[in-house]
């Protein structure tokens, strides 16, 4: 019966939004000529004075940065340890909600990674309690342990396959029998198995150039979430140069949300959002 009911939930969240996530999303990139994705990873103890006096500082740290970027952001990209660590569950739902409203689509951060029933539990937690468009998971427990999210078939799951972070060479570029590296097998995985629903996009490191475009050879046209720029120190020509062929969501947390320390805050993020989409732009034209 669970098994049922949670099929009916899926079939009614398919027929009300016919379109997929790789869609809408572009259809937002291409009404407001950006492909930047801004990362909300609120840190109490970075956000300004003149939040933290509101009964949600996280919150209105949000609302203030979607208010001044909304025509820069193509989608906004929460990361749910920022608020489970503060017990801030209930400002991340109100943060993705106020998104939402403003037609913006949200990628809920989770990285999530785990056996099949307990898979089934976070796949729900992410596209139902926080009605998330998209979010990302961890293929290490291969596809079984994806296919919950992957079932949300107007949802877009983000497989980590070669991330921006140093130690991520320390299993991604281990080279198998065979002659390819790990992180070109799950490219070629999720390429010929895990896109049944075209559903699928990867994570790939804009630190990496050169593995990006070694995996948008394998890929071709299928999106790919670019975290990297700014605070990691991404060069964003060699990263559009690497990418181009395919979708592109060009991630920016850190150095947007903390441009700014006092009270116009939002108006500084703002300045480093704009002068980011149109680094892109520039290089992408």
């Amino acid at each position: 019966m669970a098994e049922i009911r949670r099929q009916n939930t899926i079939n009614a969240m398919t027929n009300e939004t016919s379109t997929t996530f790789f869609e809408r999303l572009l259809k937002r990139q291409k009404s407001i000529g950006s492909k930047l994705c801004i990362g909300l990873d609120p840190d109490l103890s970075r956000i300004p004075k003149a939040c933290k006096q509101s009964s949600q500082p996280i919150f209105e740290f949000n609302k203030a940065i979607i208010d001044a970027t909304l025509d820069l952001a193509s989608c906004y990209k929460p990361q749910i340890a920022h608020y489970a660590s503060e017990a801030a569950e209930d400002e991340l739902l109100a943060t993705i909600e106020y998104a939402k409203s403003h037609h913006v689509p949200v990628l809920l951060d989770a990285k999530r990674g785990d056996v099949g029933s307990t898979a089934e539990m976070y796949a729900r937690e992410v596209f139902e309690r926080y009605a998330a468009d998209a979010t990302t998971v961890n293929p290490y427990l291969g596809k079984d342990a994806m296919d919950p999210y992957l079932d949300y078939t107007d949802r877009g799951v983000f497989i980590l396959c070669r991330t921006s972070n140093p130690g991520g060479s320390d299993l991604q570029n281990l080279v198998l029998e065979g002659g390819q590296t790990l992180y070109e097998h799950v490219a070629r995985q999720a390429r010929d198995h895990w896109n049944t629903n075209n559903n699928v996009g990867l994570v790939v490191g804009a630190t990496r150039p050169e593995e990006l475009r070694q995996i948008r050879e394998i890929c071709g046209d299928m999106t790919f979430l670019l975290p990297g720029v700014g605070a990691q120190g991404a060069d964003v020509k060699q990263m559009v140069g690497a990418g181009q062929g395919g979708g592109m969501l060009v991630s920016s947390s850190r150095a947007i949300l903390y441009a700014g320390e006092g009270e116009d805050f939002a108006e500084k993020a703002r300045e480093v959002a704009l002068e980011t989409r149109d680094e892109v732009n520039r290089h992408s034209s």
